[in-house]
């Protein structure tokens, strides 16, 4: 991603795909302009925020004017790679393994998950959501060639295994949706998305912290 070239924050860099999908939106619908107090009722970040994750990239809007949707658009197609195609694989085709198969990124046509991996000989040779579902043991074999990023839905006992392997292999990113904090090498970045957590912190803020 071209932003991580200009060292922003991390924070600001996970924004930016949420930017993105609302100015998409607002291109669809026709819409010109959009101002940072729009932009932060539709995607629940608040405008002060916008403005300092925009500042990073230097004048993308005018005051008193707003943002041009149409520029905006070419600036995050652009600095979010969305005119190159991203292969990413899958290992583990369980029940959420599965959902995200058929998901498969539907509103993102440039990331596409191309193939699955899993151990259970009834899954090995079919397809979910149209991906091929191949052996795990055959990794090495079918190889990965223009795949960097792989989506790990292991059950927990085999994720730090199934991580080293991909490592091994290439893979340079992982989508971690197990509940194991993974070891990798230092050039190896790994985002982590736990959804008991998630849900964990979801009732402690509803308990605590009433809207």
């Amino acid at each position: 991603m071209k932003s991580e070239q200009l060292k922003i924050p991390q924070a600001t860099a996970k924004r930016l795909p949420l930017y993105y999908r609302f100015i998409e939106s607002l291109h669809a619908a026709g819409k010109q302009r959009v101002s940072s107090t729009e932009l932060s009722q539709a995607v629940k970040v608040d405008s002060a925020t916008i403005r300092r994750d925009f500042s990073y990239f230097g004048a993308l809007g005018k005051k008193g004017y707003g943002y041009n949707v149409q520029y905006l658009l070419s600036f995050f197609r652009e600095t979010l790679d969305q005119d190159e195609r991203t292969n990413v694989i899958l290992v583990g085709v369980g029940n959420l393994g599965t959902a995200l198969l058929q998901y498969n990124f539907s509103k993102n046509n440039n990331t596409v998950i191309t193939h699955a991996f899993d151990v259970d000989e009834k899954k090995i040779g079919t397809k979910v959501g149209e991906v091929p579902v191949y052996n795990w043991d055959k990794l090495e074999e079918i190889g990965l060639q223009n795949v960097s990023i792989a989506v790990l839905t292991v059950p927990a006992s085999q994720a730090q295994k199934s991580a080293d392997r991909l490592v091994e292999a290439g893979i340079e990113g992982l989508l971690n949706f197990t509940p194991v904090r993974l070891s990798v090498p230092a050039h190896i970045r790994v985002h982590h998305i736990d959804l008991a957590v998630e849900l964990q912190a979801l009732v402690y803020f509803l308990k605590h912290y009433p809207l």
